[in-house]
């Protein structure tokens, strides 16, 4: 093999590593307690988003891998929130605005208290869930949601658009 053409793999080994990296990113996920910490000792805390899921849901598999390891969604999401993965059937208590929440063993699964009350009750998986920077609810997103969709949800929350603008509004938007 002459010095040209192993340049010439070399070169296209290294291209490929470099796409597969920056295509698909790390989300660094928190648990409910970390979140809650950061948001009480930050200065300038972030959103909150839950990503509320079950193990045995193709759909939540899905969106973790074609939206969440979306490079571009991946370095929105870990600049303007905190974000958590909250399993709706999950047995471990949580402590959330002096409440604690527990799982019900329900059907045949049972579900998580905190997922019901942040999923209003209706339990749908994947729901991703909004909450502000003092972990009022702004809004559960029912469903499965490609990158694109997902991101303008995010950022209609995340820069603080909702509070001048309703959602109708703001999706009939051009460019963004």
């Amino acid at each position: 093999m002459n010095l040209k053409v192993t340049n010439k793999y070399i070169y296209l080994v290294l291209l490929s590593f470099i796409t597969l990296t920056s295509s698909a990113q790390e989300v660094n996920w928190l648990t409910w307690d970390q979140a809650t910490k950061l948001i009480e000792t930050e200065k300038n805390p972030k959103k909150i988003f839950v990503d509320i899921y079950t193990d045995w849901c193709g759909w939540c598999k899905k969106m973790d891998k074609d939206t969440f390891q979306n490079a571009e969604v991946a370095a929105y999401m870990a600049e303007n929130y905190y974000m958590i993965k909250l399993d709706g059937e999950g047995k471990e208590a949580i402590e959330f605005k002096g409440k604690t929440f527990n799982f019900v063993p329900s059907g045949r699964n049972g579900y998580h208290e905190l997922a019901a009350a942040l999923m209003q009750g209706k339990m749908s998986y994947p729901t991703t869930v909004f909450l502000d920077e003092k972990m009022n609810m702004l809004s559960p997103v029912p469903g499965y949601q490609k990158p694109k969709p997902f991101l303008k949800i995010a950022k209609y929350f995340g820069e603080n658009i909702h509070k001048d603008k309703d959602w109708k509004a703001y999706e009939g938007e051009e460019g963004k």
